[in-house]
């Protein structure tokens, strides 16, 4: 088994990006240790804010379980995202096709003029 789990190199980046954020916001005179904590916050609230989005990811796939249980028939998580196929009309097809035949009827015209 490995030593380090994946958490820890999560959190590392974690404290990587607040540094960053911290230090592209620290005023003039802000000492070391004030940009320190103000990191520390800022990495709290990253952590806090991706515990949020799990927290919602496994409510969601709770329910998408709980909609493909109760569902006759397959239903994958694609079918149930993805948004229905909407059937194309005609109408632009035909607005393009007389378009170019009034094109060519006129190119036509014009050439015979010159």
């Amino acid at each position: 088994m490995s030593r380090y789990s994946k958490k820890n190199k999560l959190s590392e980046k974690v404290n990587e990006d607040a540094m960053k954020i911290a230090r592209a916001t620290q005023r003039p005179g802000q000492t070391k240790e004030q940009t320190r904590l103000i990191a520390r916050g800022i990495r709290k609230g990253i952590e806090q804010y991706k515990k949020q989005q799990s927290a919602r990811s496994r409510e969601l796939d709770k329910k998408l379980k709980k909609v493909a249980a109760s569902v006759p028939g397959e239903v994958s998580k694609n079918d149930i995202t993805q948004p229905a196929e909407v059937n194309t009309s005609r109408l632009p097809w035909l607005l393009l096709i007389i378009s170019w035949l009034l094109f060519a009827v006129l190119a036509a015209a014009w050439m015979t003029l010159k």
